[in-house]
């Protein structure tokens, strides 16, 4: 295959409408998912999705973002954009889960932040900062899976984990394709051409230590069964890491950046 069709392959397969529902993926790999609601703040966002859950009967926390089911959903939840409200929510979970001492389980499919004038006046900015930073203090093992696409600080501020998989199709990317192209050809038509330069096979990232697997797109069938087994096994490696070990590796993975 060559490399262009291998970019637009992984574009169109992180993109795919078939990702877009991530409460279906959260109930496969949960069936007893126990959703949670409100930043304590201001309000719900639908573009997040936290609460607990048992994976294989070990108690975790999980965090997805949500691009919707239908156009109403895909609305409502800006496209998969999450507003300060939902990050504020995802760190009211993890902080729930650090006082239970459970494991926190990140599920990534998001262009972005929401980019709107309203979220930025609600602190948009400051709630992905002080996401990440919490993140990399967080006292629990955390794992990002990226399901699809994964964009910018706002899939960063939910991705600052001990371990980051990604499916072979899915996109880890500090803008969009798009963006980039706008930006250094003035041209967003030249995606692809971007997408090439920006280097978003998700092999590449591997190669150079920005995630650790790359999981094939059959983790998905099957009502993602192997895909919890993957995650299971994740949770008992984490098992065999003291707090000091666990705290140690996260620096050492992100200082090396």
């Amino acid at each position: 295959m060559s490399k262009n069709k291998k970019i637009a392959e992984i574009m169109a397969g992180a993109r795919s409408t078939d990702k877009t529902d991530m409460m279906a993926l959260v109930k496969q790999l949960c069936p007893d998912f126990f959703e949670m609601h409100g930043d304590r703040v201001a309000a719900d966002d639908p573009a997040i999705i936290a609460g607990l859950a048992t994976i294989n009967g070990r108690a975790v926390a999980v965090i997805a973002t949500n691009k919707g089911r239908d156009l109403d959903t895909r609305m409502a939840t800006n496209f998969g954009s999450p507003t300060p409200q939902g990050y504020r929510k995802a760190l009211r979970v993890m902080k729930t889960a650090q006082a239970l001492k459970l494991p926190i389980i990140t599920l990534i499919n998001t262009p972005g932040a929401y980019p709107g004038a309203t979220a930025e006046a609600s602190g948009q900015g400051q709630i992905l900062a002080k996401n990440i930073s919490e993140m990399l203090q967080l006292t629990v093992p955390l794992l990002t899976i990226i399901i699809g696409e994964a964009g910018s600080g706002g899939a960063l501020a939910l991705a600052c984990s001990d371990r980051v998989w990604m499916l072979e199709h899915s996109m880890y990317t500090a803008v969009s394709p798009e963006g980039f192209a706008s930006i250094m050809y003035k041209d967003g038509q030249q995606a692809q051409k971007a997408a090439d330069v920006m280097h978003i096979e998700p092999a590449w990232l591997k190669e150079h230590e920005i995630v650790e697997q790359v999981l094939p797109e059959r983790v998905l069938a099957n009502a993602a069964a192997e895909l919890k087994q993957l995650i299971a096994k994740q949770l008992e490696d984490f098992d065999q890491l003291s707090l000091v070990e666990l705290l140690e590796q996260r620096q050492a993975r992100y200082r090396k950046f």
